[in-house]
């Protein structure tokens, strides 16, 4: 479950489309960047994705993944030509693929890896889809299976694609637009698969297209509804909509931090220990199959036509994390070795676990620990990286190696003061329990 937007030019603050979005994964499910430069490959050379192998292309471009461990392609990423896609898992009526199959995240990568717009990237994925379908599990340690939606973005457009099994269909942005885990495209699109409308006949869905509704004809109940697709994508279209004309960085940022407006107990007490059904933007996992995943990595771009600046967390939890800057072009900052499903203090997104893990146990008193410095240090981050992102590479990647250490060293700070700080702990029983065996798993150490 993830929620991705964008906001074209014509609404944003300074006249850039801004994307942005939360990965939704299992809580050990570590997440890790990935940059991978531009390559030429063999005439007749294939890819080995995450479950099948398909051709390869001459020239593959620069990308930036942002990626769970264990899976080839990306939950989110970009390339050298500013391209930035995101998807989200939809649940449909239409039969899932469950032998071997290129999944939703393997798009995301190959197409970043073969497009230099985001038109002709909807076009590598479609092409993609319809001759090899989409298959196979996409869970961790639960088995999973699921279609998926995109935001297909870049400098000048964006795109929203919506799938269910081969069937599809596209609709171009024209300000502001947000996907949760549903599908929102209704009787009217822009581009489509040629059997969209026969194939919902056939089954009876509908009668023709005068009664076609995309969401309605295709969409799956039971996941749909308890995913809470709906109102999630009803909150960050009403928190952008709210802003537009004033969109920024900072709003994006805002947006993915969002716990929603009808939050039970709201207030200065608030904890998301509260409830077994309930989600949020800011998604944190509790008790049940409900509540089995939480941001595990976000994810905010600024996309302007000479130079892309993208901003991103590579831990999880947006509430608890750091939003730090990052260029295509040159190396990455150093993260530790790659994460896995275990804990390895080494790692960057383990070792912010502790933090994360350690202020859930009391968030209302704990998060308040460090939230303003949070905020003043990546906002400071945001203004350098928007001062610096015309000069030379070699000078960004200096910016940015410096904000992952400043940001590494403030979060250590941070568990210091979050650990120290003591109390009675504030979860509740199930939740207290979801996180135990979450903990136990991943070999995570025993938190006060």
């Amino acid at each position: 479950m993830c929620d991705t937007v964008v906001a074209l030019g014509s609404v944003t603050a300074d006249g850039v489309t801004l994307f942005g979005k939360n990965s939704d994964r299992e809580p050990n499910e570590a997440h890790h960047l990935l940059r991978i430069p531009r390559a030429r490959h063999a005439p007749g050379s294939t890819v080995q994705c995450t479950y099948i192998e398909v051709p390869q292309v001459e020239e593959t471009y620069e990308v930036l993944l942002a990626k769970p461990f264990w899976i080839w392609g990306a939950e989110m990423g970009a390339n050298e030509h500013g391209v930035t896609i995101g998807n989200e898992a939809v649940f449909a009526k239409v039969p899932y693929e469950k032998g071997p199959g290129l999944i939703g995240m393997d798009f995301i990568r190959l197409a970043l890896e073969r497009s230099r717009t985001a038109r002709e990237a909807l076009g590598v994925i479609t092409t993609l889809l319809e001759q090899y379908g989409q298959g196979g599990n996409c869970g961790f340690r639960h088995k999973l299976y699921y279609h998926n939606s995109f935001i297909i973005a870049d400098p000048n457009e964006a795109w929203v694609l919506e799938t269910a099994g081969r069937q599809w269909a596209a609709e171009r942005v024209k300000d502001i637009r947000t996907i949760s885990n549903g599908i929102t495209i209704g009787s009217e699109w822009d581009l489509a698969s040629d059997d969209l409308v026969s194939y919902a006949v056939d089954r009876g869905w509908c009668k023709g297209r005068d009664d076609f509704h995309f969401a309605r004809c295709y969409s799956d109940f039971l996941y749909t509804t308890f995913g809470y697709a709906r109102q999630r994508q009803c909150r960050t279209t009403e928190l952008l909509a709210a802003q537009k004309g004033r969109i920024t960085v900072e709003t994006i940022m805002g947006v993915l931090r969002d716990h929603g407006p009808d939050r039970p107990n709201a207030g200065p007490r608030w904890t998301p220990a509260y409830g077994i059904t309930r989600r949020q933007i800011c998604q944190h996992a509790g008790w049940g199959p409900i509540r089995g995943d939480q941001a595990v990595g976000s994810m905010v771009s600024h996309l302007a036509p000479d130079v892309q600046t993208h901003f991103l967390t590579a831990t999880s939890a947006p509430c608890t994390s750091v939003f730090k800057p990052l260029w295509l072009g040159v190396d990455l900052p150093d993260t530790g070795p790659l994460p896995t499903g275990v804990y390895d203090e080494a790692s960057l997104f383990w070792r912010h676990e502790v933090l994360h893990r350690a202020t859930l146990r009391d968030y209302a008193t704990r998060l308040p620990l460090y939230a303003e410095e949070r905020d003043a240090l990546e906002r400071r981050f945001i203004e350098g990286a928007m001062a610096c992102r015309e000069a030379p590479l070699e000078e960004r990647a200096a910016f940015a190696a410096r904000c992952f250490a400043e940001a590494d060293e403030a979060e250590r700070r941070w568990t210091e003061q979050v650990l120290k700080a003591g109390g009675t702990a504030r979860q509740g029983l199930l939740y207290a329990a979801a996180w135990r065996a979450f903990n136990r798993e991943a070999g995570m150490p025993e938190l006060p």
